[in-house]
């Protein structure tokens, strides 16, 4: 439930009265140390408030984070100055130990694009603050907006160096496009995309994950990243998630290592628990029965339509048996679905009945059918964990792209950077788009600018504009009648002190599906 400003003052009065209830525990009595240590994030934000978060962790990776089961009284404001002398909200909630002690609190009935701070205290202990701006009004003029899109951040691969630096840009929100954490074990080797080993960073703790303790201790490893912390406290996020948050590359009910489904969804339930748990989403996200409500909508004035979609829990199996792979009669099916009729349905009824100058599609796998044969035979390879594997599911989308002229797909996924024009009949057809795929923040380890095979992929899919395998972040500079997106990218990220730099520049202009790079 949202909490108003008044809402929220008067429950504070009520909520005190919990500390005499037997079952709830005081602050002073549950820990010793800090609790705070996974930061603070806020999230979802609208016109009228957002989703503050935190988790109580005294002592992160050890099992329940160091704390009694037992509901804990945390207390949170939120004020319109850094110093919090002009506090607009503020309550108590419990963190409960059903959700791993973690907080979410609901803001609403504040003002429409405005920066808001916000912090919580739990006993004689506070947490860091945190920064995040609610939207314009759905029908007003916004002249401007800056944002970034980040994800794929496996911890053993490299350091977050990237999240500092952008925490530094000054985004509006950040979208996060999936891969939080990776589910491995500890390992002193990693291999990048080539097979080779990668340097050795850091390792993760324990075995593969499977329990919700797993993944519980496995986000709080990744949450104690300081520039990860950093970043969250700067801006907003809208949180979606991709297939490491559970098992590379499951989709619907299965993974890809042939565990029955009846199983497999017992760990995604305890998997996409622990998500919401560690992510500043609304309770609308809470699962349910083993599943959860990701996708939706963000209504940046009249600037951008932003639809955030869930490729992995309506979307039937990969064909060819995963991977990348030649041809097989799986390609063109007709009833396969990435979306799901449901999602498919309600995303193109967003893009009929919307207004606003630009419809940007947030998601995870890339919709560009790329053929990335690099031997000596002729046949085309896709990767069948994208929208390449799926050629009816795609051409629905970009049919429905067709006539706006102001479709921007933001993408992760595949670890380099890529901009491309979305063309229709697998990219032989009617321009009806351009998709952006964002690299990593970490995963892959430190990259080239170039990779070998980049100039035969982009002969073979000139629709491909631009190509880089470092890692970083995209940040989008938008204005009603121009979109631009910097790839910024980081030499190295194996040890510290790399510094940022936009290695190249794309821009679209409305009603032009066309791209230009500088």
């Amino acid at each position: 439930m949202a909490l108003t400003r008044r809402g929220a003052i008067m429950g504070a009065a009520g909520a005190v009265s919990t500390l005499g209830m037997p079952a709830v525990v005081r602050a002073q009595q549950a820990f010793r140390t800090y609790p705070f240590t996974l930061g603070v994030a806020a999230g979802d934000a609208d016109a009228e408030g957002f989703v503050i978060w935190t988790r109580l962790a005294p002592e992160p990776l050890a099992r329940y984070g160091g704390m009694p089961m037992a509901p804990i009284t945390v207390q949170w404001e939120v004020a319109e100055d850094e110093g919090f002398d002009r506090v607009v909200a503020n309550g108590e909630t419990l963190a409960r130990p059903e959700l791993g002690h973690s907080v979410h609190v609901e803001l609403a009935d504040l003002k429409a694009d405005r920066v808001y701070w916000y912090r919580f205290q739990c006993g004689r202990e506070r947490s860091m603050s945190g920064r995040v701006r609610t939207l314009p009004m759905a029908d007003s003029d916004v002249a401007s907006l800056r944002f970034g899109v980040a994800g794929c951040q496996n911890y053993e691969d490299g350091l977050y160096t990237a999240w500092g630096h952008l925490a530094e840009e000054d985004p509006a929100f950040v979208f996060h496009y999936g891969d939080y954490i990776y589910e491995g074990g500890g390992s002193t080797i990693h291999r990048g995309w080539n097979g080779r080993p990668l340097p050795f960073v850091r390792s993760h703790t324990g075995q593969k994950i499977y329990s919700l303790d797993d993944y519980r201790q496995r986000y709080a490893e990744y949450k104690m990243d300081q520039d990860l912390q950093a970043a969250h406290a700067a801006a907003g996020f809208y949180m979606t998630f991709d297939d490491h948050e559970i098992e590379n590359n499951w989709v619907g009910d299965r993974d890809q290592q042939g565990t029955p489904p009846e199983t497999f969804l017992l760990r995604r339930a305890a998997a996409l628990q622990a998500w919401y748990e560690h992510m500043p989403v609304r309770r609308s996200a809470l699962p349910i029965r083993g599943g959860i409500q990701i996708y939706r909508r963000a209504q940046v004035g009249n600037l951008i339509d932003l639809h955030l979609l869930d490729t992995r829990q309506f979307r039937s199996d990969q064909p060819c048996d995963d991977g990348f792979e030649p041809r097989c009669p799986g390609w063109s099916d007709e009833r396969a679905q990435v979306l799901g009729k449901a999602q498919e349905d309600w995303l193109f009824r967003n893009l009929k009945q919307g207004t606003a100058r630009w419809n940007a599609l947030a998601q995870q796998v890339m919709v560009m059918p790329i053929n990335r044969q690099l031997g000596s035979d002729d046949t085309p390879i896709r990767n069948m964990d994208s929208w390449g594997g799926y050629d009816a599911a795609r051409e629905r989308l970009l049919a429905r792209l067709s006539g706006l002229g102001n479709a921007i797909v933001l993408t992760g996924d595949e670890h380099q950077n890529y901009a491309g024009t979305l063309r229709r009949d697998a990219g032989e057809g009617e321009a009806v788009g351009v998709e952006f795929v964002s690299t990593s923040i970490s995963s892959g380890g430190d990259g080239s600018a170039i990779r070998p095979g980049t100039d035969r992929i982009m002969r073979q899919n000139p629709y491909v504009k631009y190509m880089n395998d470092q890692r970083g972040y995209l940040l989008c500079d938008v204005t009603p009648d121009r979109w631009e997106a910097r790839f910024r990218t980081l030499d190295y990220v194996t040890r510290a002190g790399a510094p940022v730099v936009t290695a190249r520049t794309a821009t679209v202009e409305r009603g032009v599906a066309a791209l230009h790079m500088s």
